[in-house]
C-alpha cells in the first residue's frame, strides 16, 4: 500500500464560518497539503510485481443498484456503488425510529413497560387492514413499549412503527419533525423522512452512505439496546413471526439491521455482521427478489473478510501533518488524531491511496491544543475511504504586532494572488 498526502490546491475548506475565514480557506487547504508528509507503507508481506498483481482478489461486482461497505473500527470505504444515489429507504425508516425510541429510553422519558395504545391511526395504516408488514397489534390495545420494538425491528411492523412515535412524540407529524433534527445532527445530509414505518412516500428519501452512517451511529450510541435487531423472531397476538433480516438467520456474526421494500425500487437491505472482532456495516438497495439480496449480502460480506485486513497509519496523538496559523507566535500548528488513525487495505498487492488535510484556515491565533482544526481525508480512487478529525497537537500563543502585521500583509498579498487567478 503506498500512501501520499496528496497535494491538491483546489480541494475546497471544510467549513467556512464566518467571512474571513472563507476569504482564507483556499491558503489554508493548500498549506496543510504541503507542510504534511510523504507515507509510504509497505504491506505486512512485500509482495510486488507480476506475482502479486496475480494474487490481488478481484474487485467485488455486483447487481446493486447502490451499494456501501465500511469497516466499522476504521471508517473506511471498503466499496462503494452509487452510494450518494437517492432512492426510497422503505423499512430502513425503523433503524431512525428505532434510534429515537432507544434516546427515549435512554434518558429515562419512557422505559420497556411503558404502554402506548395502538390508534385508529396506526392500526389502519400500518397493521393488519393494511396488508403490509405488521405486529398485528389490536385496535386500540395497551402494548408495552418492549414489546412494539420487537414488533418494529424483528416483525418489520409498520404499526408499532407508528404507535411508538405517537406514545413519544404526541403524533407521527410531530415525531417525523425530531427525525428531521437527528438526521441533521448526525450528518444525514441527503435524507429526507416523512412518517416513521417508511409506508412509501415521494419525498421520502435517503442514499445508502446515509443510511450506513446512521446504522454505525445506532450501533455505537445504544450497543445493548441495539440487539433486539438481532433477535431471531418475536411472537405477537398469536402469530409467530422470525425476523425479517435473512441474514440473521444464515451468517455468522449478523447482528441487524433492517430491510426494505418497494414496488420501483426493489429489495433493499442496511446489515452488520461481527467475525472475528471486526464488524462490517453495508447497505444494499435495487435488488429484484428477497433472495437475490440475501445472496448479494452473503457474497459481499464474504469477499469482504476475505480481501481485506487493518493497517495502523498513524498512532493517537502522532503529528499527521501541519495547519498554518494566522497571528500566532509560530506560523503553523501540528495536527494529530485523537486515537489511532488505521485504514482497511487489501491483503495482497500494492494499493495505491491518497490522502487529503483540509481545514478553514489559517487558523487565527490563539489556538488552544486540543482543538479541532480540520480533517484527514484518504481516498481509494476517487471514493472515500476514511475521514477523521484532527486536533492542534499543541497550543500556540497570540504573535506579537509585528508578526501579525507580516501575517496581515502576507493575507493580502494572497487575496491579490486568488483574484488573478479568478480572472485567468
Amino acid at each position: 500500500m503506498i500512501l501520499g498526502l496528496k497535494r491538491r490546491p483546489g480541494q475546497r475548506a471544510a467549513s467556512a464560518g464566518a467571512l474571513q475565514a472563507s476569504r482564507r480557506a483556499l491558503v489554508g487547504v493548500m498549506a496543510a497539503l504541503l507542510a504534511a508528509p510523504t507515507l509510504s507503507v509497505a504491506p505486512a508481506a512485500a509482495q510486488h510485481g507480476r506475482d502479486a498483481a496475480a494474487r490481488a482478489p478481484a474487485a467485488f461486482e455486483t447487481g446493486a443498484a447502490q451499494a456501501i461497505l465500511i469497516d466499522d473500527a476504521t471508517g473506511s470505504t471498503l466499496f462503494d456503488k452509487a452510494a450518494d444515489a437517492p432512492f426510497a429507504p422503505a423499512s430502513m425508516v425503523k433503524i431512525m425510529t428505532a434510534a429515537l425510541v432507544f434516546e427515549a429510553l435512554s434518558s429515562g422519558k419512557i422505559t420497556q413497560d411503558t404502554q402506548f395504545r395502538i390508534s385508529e391511526h396506526a392500526w389502519r395504516t400500518g397493521g393488519g387492514p393494511s396488508g403490509g408488514s405488521a405486529m398485528f397489534a389490536i385496535l386500540n390495545s395497551e402494548v408495552r413499549v418492549g414489546d412494539l420494538l420487537r414488533g418494529m425491528l424483528v416483525q418489520a411492523g409498520n404499526d408499532a412503527a407508528i404507535a411508538l412515535a405517537e406514545g413519544i412524540a404526541g403524533s407521527e407529524p410531530a415525531f417525523v419533525d425530531r427525525m428531521t433534527a437527528k438526521a441533521k445532527e448526525i450528518g444525514l445530509t441527503r435524507t429526507t423522512f416523512v412518517n416513521a414505518s417508511g409506508l412509501p412516500d415521494p419525498g421520502q428519501m435517503t442514499t445508502a452512505r446515509d443510511m450506513a452512517r446512521l446504522s454505525r451511529y445506532v450501533i455505537a450510541t445504544w450497543p445493548e439496546l441495539y440487539r433486539v435487531f438481532s433477535e431471531p423472531e418475536f411472537t405477537w397476538n398469536k402469530i409467530r413471526q422470525r425476523n425479517r433480516n435473512p441474514l440473521v438467520h444464515v451468517v455468522n456474526g449478523a447482528d441487524g439491521l433492517q430491510t426494505g421494500y418497494t414496488r420501483e425500487g426493489g429489495f433493499s437491505l442496511a446489515g452488520s455482521v461481527v467475525q472475528n472482532g471486526q464488524r462490517l456495516v453495508f447497505v444494499l438497495t435495487g435488488l429484484k427478489t428477497a433472495a437475490a439480496r440475501a445472496d448479494e449480502a452473503r457474497k459481499l460480506v464474504d469477499w469482504a473478510y476475505r480481501t481485506f485486513e487493518a493497517r495502523k497509519l498513524f498512532e493517537a496523538g502522532e503529528k499527521v501533518g501541519e495547519a498554518s496559523v494566522f497571528g500566532g507566535a509560530r506560523g503553523s500548528v501540528a495536527l494529530a488524531a485523537r486515537g489511532p488513525v488505521s485504514v482497511l487495505v487489501r491483503r495482497e498487492g500494492d494499493e495505491r491511496l491518497t490522502a487529503q488535510i483540509v481545514y478553514t484556515g489559517p487558523a487565527p491565533a490563539p489556538v488552544a491544543a486540543g482543538a479541532e482544526i480540520g480533517k484527514l481525508i484518504v481516498l481509494r480512487g476517487d471514493a472515500p475511504a476514511l475521514e477523521t478529525p484532527l486536533y492542534a497537537a499543541e497550543a500556540v500563543a497570540r504573535g506579537s504586532i509585528p508578526q501579525r502585521a507580516l501575517d496581515g500583509a502576507m493575507e493580502l498579498a494572497g487575496g491579490w494572488v486568488r483574484k488573478a487567478l479568478r480572472r485567468e
